[in-house]
Parts: structure tokens; C-alpha cells; sequence
């Protein structure tokens, strides 16, 4: 394996531990292009076009599911296509408030992949790959 693949490996595991953990776009930026787009065909996501807005967005979540946590499924670098994916499940429970609705005190379990693409040892671009539709009848928020 060379160098910059560990470090883009590297730099995709620091991400998404500082994302998954709401960290915000204070401790996620280290690892981005500051010019970093996003994208995701998810309908709370649809306005996001930033990785900076999307780090905000997955920290406000934390707040509305304080016990949010994302469990690492499978992590895996494309070595030709200079990317790194990572699957992982998101489980916790709405008791924060806020968000769309009042707490309904139900829980969510959402499958998900980060697709992350790198320029110059950096998130260039993330794509979300998600079901949000059914992370949020889970959650009782449809």
C-alpha cells in the first residue's frame, strides 16, 4: 500500500469519526477541501451542497438524537479512483428538541455509505447514500 493511499484511508477514518460524532465543521474541515461539495438524493439533505454544511447538519442531529452513534460496517479504499467508502449503521433516539417534531422518544437504526473522492490528499466531494425516508418514519418525524 503506498503512502498516500494510508493517508487518504487515514484522513477518511478521522472524518467520518469527527462527522459521525458532531463535531461540526470545526473539527471535520482539517480534513477537507475547503471547497469540499456534497451530495445526497435525500429529501432533509436536498439543499445541502456543501461537506461544511452537511458536518453543521449531522452536528444539529446529534442534538435532536443526543445518543446517536454510527457503527463501522465495512470501510474500504478504491485505490484507482483515489476514494474511500465507509458503510455504517446510525442508531440512537429522538429525545432532543427541536427538529421537526416534539421528542417522540422512538429509535432509528439507518443503513448508510459515505463515498468520499480525493484531490491533493483531501475530501474533494462526499456522496451520502441513505434511505432517509425510512430513518425518519423510524423516528415517527412522517
Amino acid at each position: 500500500m503506498s503512502t498516500t493511499t494510508e493517508s487518504i484511508t487515514d484522513t477518511a477514518r478521522a472524518f467520518f469519526d469527527a462527522c459521525e460524532t458532531g463535531k461540526g465543521w470545526a473539527e471535520c474541515h482539517a480534513h477537507c477541501r475547503p471547497d469540499a461539495g456534497f451530495s445526497a438524493q435525500a429529501e432533509p439533505l436536498a439543499d445541502i451542497r456543501t461537506l461544511e454544511d452537511y458536518a453543521e447538519w449531522m452536528k444539529g442531529l446529534l442534538g435532536l438524537v443526543p445518543d446517536g452513534a454510527a457503527e463501522v460496517k465495512s470501510f474500504a479504499t478504491d485505490h484507482e479512483r483515489n476514494s474511500v467508502c465507509a458503510y455504517g449503521v446510525f442508531t440512537g433516539t429522538h429525545t432532543g428538541s427541536g427538529g421537526p417534531v416534539p421528542p417522540t422518544g422512538r429509535r432509528v437504526s439507518s443503513d448508510y455509505v459515505y463515498v468520499m473522492e480525493f484531490d491533493g490528499g483531501k475530501i474533494s466531494h462526499m456522496t451520502k447514500i441513505w434511505n432517509a425516508g425510512w430513518a425518519m418514519k423510524e423516528l415517527g418525524w412522517t
